[in-house]
């Protein structure tokens, strides 16, 4: 073990790879039903292997933390910047709102108890569960005109209180506004969610029964005379409140390619997609008998991401739309079988108001996809590479941005680095989102930016202050315990409040924007979880977006209110 140690001292670098592949697996593992995920795992791991006295130059934890935090930006860009529209603006100031109470709240807190400035910013990363202030406060702790004894101190207690308040930070959150919500409200949270789904849907026609979630192709052979010699479009129509196509036609030995217009015989064998309920139900009885033809039914259909791009489309419900003349045809033959918006999967129902940048997942026979997806937007394919021209310069242009520095009263005042990284992601993000031609960051790899980038910046944070932070733990542990539970629960207890009764949302939405404003994923989950619906990730997006920008901003905040 002794040789392992040195080597680990000898080549730092390795250190690293250690403590995150032991912090993802630490962090993935269910405690109670609880996992500390893969920052408060590595940042743990971190400290153990910390005591082994490791040196590593701080440049490497910098540069994953410009990483992280473009990637961030560039994640959450289209909806900060989609919530400056009208209809967002609502969910934008109550997340500005709720940011500035978490701000109050925490730095109160931290005068409340003695804590010093470095103290009080791990007790917002943690209390507020915002892992990316440990390195903006640090970089803010840094630039200060102070002894380098007290810097080194400050930046060693910022792990430590982040550690001990991450915890009830989550857990805390989530019951909070999962159990506790729904009673401060006094509702049922389940029949909200379904009185709001049926609101939005148009009372009885939701679309999870309107065919663009589930559907199936069929064959029916034509037995109703009365169709015969009238077209395609004209039997489609007599589908009540439901989206049915015909799509091919066996004639004989021929396998018909048809299109609304096409007129119908005796005979005909017809191939039908739509809603499996509306087939079951009606096809029967309006065109004939079910019979079995593979051949007709083995058309080529698929399923293509698309982003959102047309303004004649964006910023209107998916009722509106399809009652648009242009869209009727063009959109024959396909369905809309997911959307997602800032990484999370909508509830998709004729009531869902789309935006630019959210991406699109239609269905259908792979001729009638290709006809639409160019006149919605980009088609999104699926690609293993990365425009690091757009990246590199991002983070570049970024951070020249923070370095600027503005001096009030004598006060030097900068973003640094890290926040014109962050700035940059929101804005080249954003315009990815707009025009979609340059800028592709797939999936995988932004997971790799905001994942490992983050907890690699941690791994570096915990292994330096490794041996400072047992001794910080034992002398504030309890305090920072109690503490971090009065930081987190404040606000959103006042948040819930401040949603429903001052903004007056909609009970089904409420405690989504009071997840998204606090940026807690856990929360949202157990949330949608508690209401049996999608609906609260409506009011999750747009203030997440906000909340994640803010809080990472009152890094630096709250380290020049407490010096």
């Amino acid at each position: 073990m002794e040789w392992f140690f040195d080597t680990l001292r000898k080549y730092p670098e390795l250190a690293i790879f250690l403590t995150l592949g032991l912090g993802y697996w630490i962090g993935a593992k269910k405690i109670f039903g609880f996992n500390l995920g893969a920052v408060t795992g590595t940042l743990l791991v971190g400290v153990l292997v910390g005591q082994l006295d490791i040196t590593i130059a701080p440049i490497v934890k910098q540069v994953f933390f410009l990483v992280f935090l473009f990637g961030l930006g560039y994640g959450v860009g289209p909806q900060f910047f989609r919530g400056m529209k009208s209809d967002g603006l609502p969910q934008v100031i109550f997340a500005v709102v709720i940011c500035v109470i978490c701000l109050l709240v925490t730095w109160a807190t931290a005068v409340g108890f003695g804590f010093d400035a470095g103290t009080g910013a791990g007790l917002l990363a943690g209390a507020q569960t915002i892992s990316a202030v440990m390195g903006v406060a640090t970089d803010t702790i840094n630039g200060l005109g102070i002894d380098a004894a007290t810097k080194k101190k400050w930046i060693d207690s910022i792990p430590v209180a982040y550690a001990v308040c991450y915890i009830f930070g989550t857990v805390g959150s989530a019951w909070l506004l999962a159990s506790l919500g729904p009673k401060l409200m006094r509702v049922d949270i389940v029949k909200e969610c379904k009185e709001y789904e049926a609101k939005m849907s148009g009372a009885s026609d939701s679309m999870e029964l309107s065919g663009y979630r589930k559907f199936t192709a069929r064959a029916y052979k034509l037995e109703h005379l009365e169709y015969v010699g009238k077209t395609v479009g004209e039997l489609e129509s007599h589908f009540v409140e439901a989206r049915v196509f015909v799509e091919r036609i066996r004639r004989g030995d021929q396998i018909i390619d048809n299109d609304s217009t096409t007129v119908l015989q005796a005979g005909d064998v017809l191939g039908v997609t739509g809603r499996h309920d509306a087939l079951v139900l009606q096809a029967a009885g309006i065109i004939g008998t079910e019979v079995e033809d593979r051949d007709l039914l083995n058309l080529p259909a698929e399923i293509i991401e698309v982003v959102l791009t047309n303004k004649n489309l964006a910023g209107k419900t998916v009722k509106e739309i399809s009652e648009l003349e242009s869209v009727r045809q063009l959109g024959r033959g396909v369905f809309l079988r997911k959307v997602v918006r800032g990484g999370h999967e909508m509830p998709v129902n004729w009531g869902l108001k789309l935006d630019r940048g959210d991406h699109l997942f239609i269905l259908g026979a792979k001729r009638d996809v290709e006809r639409v997806v160019g006149k919605v937007g980009y088609v999104d394919r699926p690609t293993d590479q990365t425009d690091m021209v757009f990246v590199g310069f991002g983070i570049l242009l970024g951070g020249l941005f923070g370095t600027l520095v503005l001096t009030v009263s004598g006060i030097p005042i900068t973003l640094s680095t890290s926040g014109g990284s962050l700035i940059a992601g929101l804005i080249f993000g954003y315009l990815r989102s707009v025009h979609p031609t340059f800028g592709r960051v797939p999936e995988p790899v932004h997971w790799f930016l905001t994942s490992v980038g983050l907890t690699a910046f941690v791994a570096v944070v915990g292994i330096s202050s490794g041996p400072g932070f047992v001794l910080g733990f034992q002398q504030l542990g309890a305090k920072l315990f109690i503490a971090g539970i009065i930081a987190t629960s404040i606000p959103m207890i006042l948040g819930v409040y401040i949603a429903r009764y001052v903004f007056k949302f909609h009970p089904a939405i409420v405690l989504g924007v009071c997840a998204g404003a606090r940026t807690t994923t856990a929360a949202i989950g157990q949330i949608t979880e508690t209401a049996k619906s999608q609906v609260p990730a409506l009011g999750y997006t747009v203030p997440y977006a906000i909340g994640n920008t803010l809080l990472i901003i009152w890094g630096i905040v709250i380290v020049m209110l407490m010096t």
